[in-house]
C-alpha cells in the first residue's frame, strides 16, 4: 500500500494550516501593541521634522 500521497497530502495541509496560524498571530500582536509600542524619542522627532517641512514648505524653500 503506497501511502505516499496521503502523506504529501496531509503535509500540505497541515503547513498550510501552520502558516496562516502564525500569519493571524503576527497580526494580531501587531496591532494590539498599536501606540503604545512607539518609542517617544521617534514620535518626538518624526513630528519635529514634519513641523520643519512644513516651514519651509510655506517659506517657499523646500526646493520644489
Amino acid at each position: 500500500m503506497d501511502l505516499g500521497g496521503i502523506n504529501l497530502f496531509f503535509m500540505e495541509v497541515v503547513g498550510v494550516i501552520i502558516l496562516l496560524a502564525v500569519l493571524l498571530w503576527a497580526v494580531m500582536r501587531t496591532r494590539s501593541k498599536g501606540k503604545e509600542s512607539s518609542n517617544p524619542t521617534t514620535e518626538r522627532a518624526t513630528h519635529e521634522l514634519y513641523e520643519e517641512e512644513e516651514r519651509r514648505r510655506k517659506d517657499g524653500t523646500d526646493g520644489l
